[in-house]
């Protein structure tokens, strides 16, 4: 039975994948739009749904920026997809801090961050899940900006695994009655 619920957890994240900045809509999506499209991202980690009325919450308290002619482009959209999943682990001010932290002096562009986020939840979620023998270096620079962010990343992956874990047991208990 181990290995039946091993099996099951390492397929049931076998395949995710955050969309990379340049496959988001950038036509500009209207508040239900983008409550939408983030949500499909977020769904197969199993996490609650955004609102619409949390997005503007998120406009309201400054952790993304206003909509242009009530559309969300794809640097609003990047933001939503990794507050979604951060805001599992931290409180939003530290989230708030830590895109502060991220963008100091413009270090890097909205793509370039969003895609190592990216990039750093599959690295971490396929080890987790079973589904990689260890975990890769991304990026080439060490810092402790980047550890903050692997470590919420890996608390994010931790919550994912356990939900899932019990989800699987669940399954199995159900099928053995």
């Amino acid at each position: 039975m181990k290995s039946n619920i091993a099996d099951a957890l390492s397929c049931s994240m076998r395949g995710f994948r955050l969309p990379r900045y340049h496959e988001i809509p950038d036509v500009g999506l209207y508040l239900e739009q983008t409550t939408k499209y983030v949500n499909q991202c977020i769904h197969p980690l199993g996490f609650e749904d955004v609102t619409s009325s949390m997005i503007r919450n998120y406009v309201k308290h400054g952790l993304i920026t206003n909509p242009i002619r009530k559309q969300y482009s794809a640097n609003q959209i990047a933001h939503l997809v990794v507050l979604a999943l951060l805001k599992q682990v931290t409180p939003l001010e530290h989230i708030n801090e830590l895109f502060l932290i991220l963008n100091q002096g413009g270090t890097y562009t909205v793509p370039v961050a969003y895609d190592y986020f990216c990039e750093e939840m599959e690295n971490i979620l396929y080890f987790r899940f079973g589904l990689k023998e260890s975990v890769e270096d991304v990026g080439v620079t060490s810092s402790l900006e980047k550890e903050m962010l692997r470590s919420a990343i890996t608390a994010v992956s931790h919550i994912v695994y356990l939900n899932r874990c019990f989800q699987i047991l669940a399954v199995h208990s159900n099928e053995e009655k």
